[in-house]
């Protein structure tokens, strides 16, 4: 058995002295003429040349596990009925990996049975190749034997990830992608595949001069144990959005896609299990805006639009009071009936007000007021909204 892996480049320990020494030109004029080494370059250890493995090497979770079986009849007699099975174990299951399960009628003496065998690599830990093979002697004895090949399977990345929820019921997830080999890697392609609630927009290029360029540049390398962060923009469907601000514990976002190469083409994909974030809790009741403008006037009235949802499991009946502040103030009717809120269910209200207060001021001083329970809901730091001074009119 021997693990079929790329090939890589012949490196030469380059060995030079000075001219005045002993050897004079010797060493320098032996390296320019070693075929393996770069011309010009004789004293850097990497070669033009390739070279087969010398050993197993590593193998990472993602990649495709090779090998190549090759069964010898180092006998001098024909055997028949030749079946060679090849099993991966691992910690939690066996796999079948042999391309074909009939048996070969006959094995002369010095000729070969060879297999190839591929598997994508899914578990972390101890991995055994079994492979067995039975055959019929030429006295019709049946005999059997195995071999085993032992290898470990190791993580290539370490993925952490971050929530972040928006009040306009988006969620932004930041992905940190760190590579734990010893080798960089040519990262592919790292995309989000969201669940059924959400859309996913990428935020991870720019446009420049009107085309999309990476932000990490055009040398998508991963160097070994650098982290790059990824940030992905979640926004509910429509069907969705309006019982977005109402959900209540664990939701499912997606799963992450990855996909890299290394050294000489060598590719892997790692898939993420489904990411879960906590939905933030907003009570009974919750009250968010719609619509403010980021500048106003000086003691001038505008308008803001809010949206009531009722997150509990009952029906409301609202009352809607208007408290002035310092800076605040309400202008209308305080202490209106909004009438009855079924459970799930979201109603707009436009609002009119005005700061009599320069500066960066608070939208604060609403209540709510359910009848039935009577219980009050204090809605205080709503938003921001900068108040600058009116041009003065000749």
């Amino acid at each position: 058995v021997m693990r079929l892996t790329k090939p890589t480049l012949f490196t030469n320990i380059p060995v030079t002295c000075e001219e005045r020494d002993l050897p004079g030109n010797l060493f320098n004029q032996l390296m320019k003429d070693d075929p393996s080494t770069v011309k010009g370059a004789e004293t850097l250890m990497l070669g033009e040349m390739l070279t087969l493995p010398q050993n197993f090497g590593n193998i990472f979770l993602g990649e495709t596990f090779s090998s190549y079986i090759s069964v010898h009849n180092d006998s001098n007699q024909v055997v028949k009925d030749i079946l060679v099975k090849a099993d991966l174990q691992t910690s939690s299951q066996r796999l079948n990996l042999s391309a074909s399960s009939a048996a070969v009628a006959e094995l002369k003496p010095d000729c070969c049975i060879d297999d190839v065998i591929h598997h994508e690599v899914k578990e972390i830990g101890t991995h055994i190749l079994v492979c067995a093979v039975s055959y019929t002697t030429q006295t019709g004895e049946k005999m059997y034997f195995r071999k085993f090949f032992k290898f470990q399977v190791l993580k290539p990345l370490d993925v952490k990830t971050k929530f972040y929820n928006a009040e306009t019921d988006e969620v932004f997830l930041e992905a940190q992608i760190q590579n734990i080999t010893t080798s960089p890697m040519f990262m592919e392609k790292v995309s989000l595949e969201p669940s059924m609630m959400y859309n996913v927009a990428e935020l991870n290029t720019v446009d420049m001069a009107g085309e999309s360029e990476s932000t990490f540049g055009s040398r998508t390398y991963l160097q070994p144990m650098d982290t790059r962060q990824y940030l992905y923009c979640l926004k509910p469907k429509q069907e969705f959005a309006e019982k977005a601000g109402v959900i209540k514990g664990v939701t499912v976002i997606g799963k992450l896609d990855i996909v890299w190469k290394t050294n000489l083409g060598e590719r892997g994909r790692l898939q993420t299990s489904q990411l879960q974030r906590m939905a933030p809790g907003y009570g009974d009741v919750r009250l968010s805006l719609e619509t403010i403008p980021d500048t106003v006037n000086l003691e001038e009235p505008f308008d803001i639009t809010c949206k009531i949802t009722n997150c509990s499991e009952r029906t409301m009946d609202l009352v809607l009071e208007m408290c002035n502040t310092n800076s605040i103030h309400w202008c209308g009717v305080s202490g209106r009936q909004l009438g009855k809120l079924h459970p799930s269910s979201s109603l707009h209200l436009a609002l009119t007000l005005l700061s009599s207060v320069q500066g960066l001021q608070s939208v604060s001083g609403l209540r709510l007021t359910d009848t039935f329970l009577k219980r009050t809901y204090e809605y205080d730091d709503i938003a921001q909204v900068c108040v600058v001074s009116s041009e003065v009119k000749q």
